[in-house]
């Protein structure tokens, strides 16, 4: 049987918007470090990502070394913009749930408005140790997550993409595919491993890092989104609902929460460590 290892590591600084694949990164307890820490909202502080905005696909976000990030996008000048100062949070709202965070400020507020044609804000997670917990009926006490829509990361296979992609060729839009993973905005991409393993999966360690695997994860019409023409198709959703419904949720890719920090690095070993009875 081949090794499964880590193909490729994915952190997406501002939520909804590109990201990089850096050949490593460092595990933190509510995700890989600098992902989904920063986040778009609307006047009335709600989350805007793909699912409002598909232009957001086009942005993206590329981490400094001061800790700020430097965002560019078709039609604007690129901007730096520096983390602010833990002062003054404000009350966000992110698929119904409340939580405190740090407007960035009137340049990159500017800078996102102008592109988007609406107005919005850009704040920032300053403390991800406190002001978000992992979803109760799946997490341990102290558990948090950033902007990332529910727990800390995302792991998908590249045979599961395979055989998804197989499932479209026999389907209504075959024009649609193969569809390319950043579809689906995974931290963690595993190869070696046979298609849809990943949903008996209760326990991995990739490299030095343990996880927890907590549910599937279920897709959104952001999938549909393509992430370098922020065009919306029918793909994956249509394949999905007829080969990969898991009650009312339409599956692709488990959730995870690290047992403890690290580092992971492509070409890491990925052992399963327990599966689901």
């Amino acid at each position: 049987m081949p090794i499964a290892v880590l193909r490729s590591a994915h952190v997406h600084p501002v939520k909804s918007v590109a990201g990089y694949a850096p050949g490593e990164a460092v595990v933190e307890p509510w995700g890989l470090a600098g992902d989904r820490r920063w986040m778009v909202v609307d006047a009335a502080g709600r989350a805007v990502t793909q699912r409002q905005q598909a232009r957001l696909a086009l942005a993206a976000a590329e981490p400094l070394a001061d800790g700020g990030i430097r965002l560019s996008a078709p039609g604007r000048e690129p901007l730096t913009v520096a983390a602010p100062e833990p002062v003054g949070a404000i009350v966000v709202e992110l698929f119904g749930e409340k939580l405190e965070a740090v407007p960035v400020g009137t340049a990159s507020d500017a800078w996102f408005s102008a592109y988007l044609g609406v107005p919005v804000r850009l704040v920032h997670l300053d403390d991800p140790a406190h002001r978000r917990p992992v979803d109760p009926d799946y997490a341990l006490p102290g558990e948090t997550v950033s902007f990332a829509d529910g727990f800390p990361l995302l792991v998908t296979s590249v045979a599961s993409l395979d055989a998804l992609n197989s499932l479209i060729a026999q389907g209504d839009h075959p024009d649609e595919g193969p569809l390319p993973m950043n579809r689906f905005r995974p931290n963690l991409v595993v190869d070696g491993t046979p298609p849809w393993d990943e949903d008996g999966w209760q326990r991995i360690q990739v490299g030095e890092v343990r996880f927890r695997v907590t549910k599937p994860c279920g897709r959104c019409v952001v999938t549909t989104t393509d992430q370098l023409t922020a065009e919306r198709g029918k793909e994956p959703l249509r394949t999905l609902a007829r080969h990969r419904r898991f009650g009312d949720r339409l599956v692709f890719g488990q959730n995870l929460v690290p047992e403890h920090t690290g580092t992971v690095r492509v070409g890491d070993p990925v052992r399963i460590l327990g599966r689901r009875t």
